[in-house]
């Protein structure tokens, strides 16, 4: 029997998905609320949370850190790898995948764009202003152990002018979901 059947039922769909989509920004951006949403918006989509991928490493997990760990940036990308590798899987099944993920370095974003490529990927950038998202941070339950403010100056230094780029300062959520559906 094939790897990918079950009593003579294929997992992978006659057609793939149209579209993938990889949610891009800093901790506080959104990315979490509007990647959920979007997925919903499908007739089949999954929505793949980075930070719970993370969570399975349950011993000798690494988070990033301002400081430099070279452990932390291999399990960045490992996750990055697993992220990857699930939205391949969804997208053959025809399920819509979307990523989400904190990335602001080109290296980082290399690595998944070189790991997604031959996807119908739509890349989107959520770039609130540093003070809507210290803001939600504040206003939000999940608890982060750092500011990360500052990864809004790396974001746009180094991946301006790559994919859409939306600031979702004034917008909801589903208006911001809705212009993902219209630009993104």
């Amino acid at each position: 029997m094939p790897e990918t059947s079950f009593q003579g039922q294929d997992v992978d769909a006659a057609r793939p998905a149209p579209a993938a989509y990889l949610v891009i920004g800093i901790p506080g951006s959104g990315k979490s609320s509007v990647s959920a949403g979007l997925a919903r918006r499908f007739p089949l989509g999954a929505h793949i949370e980075g930070d719970h991928l993370q969570d399975l490493i349950v011993a000798g997990g690494r988070l990033p850190s301002p400081e430099e760990d070279l452990e932390a940036d291999r399990q960045l990308l490992l996750r990055a790898r697993n992220a990857s590798v699930l939205a391949r899987s969804f997208h053959a099944a025809g399920v819509v995948p979307v990523i989400d993920d904190v990335v602001v370095r080109r290296a980082h974003l290399d690595f998944y764009l070189e790991h997604l490529q031959d996807l119908p990927l739509r890349l989107i950038v959520l770039a609130p202003s540093a003070e809507v998202v210290a803001r939600r941070v504040a206003e939000r339950d999940k608890v982060l152990a750092d500011d990360w403010s500052f990864l809004d100056e790396a974001l746009r230094a180094e991946l301006g002018g790559r994919g859409t780029w939306l600031d979702t300062s004034g917008m909801s959520l589903e208006e911001t979901i809705e212009a993902v559906l219209t630009e993104g």
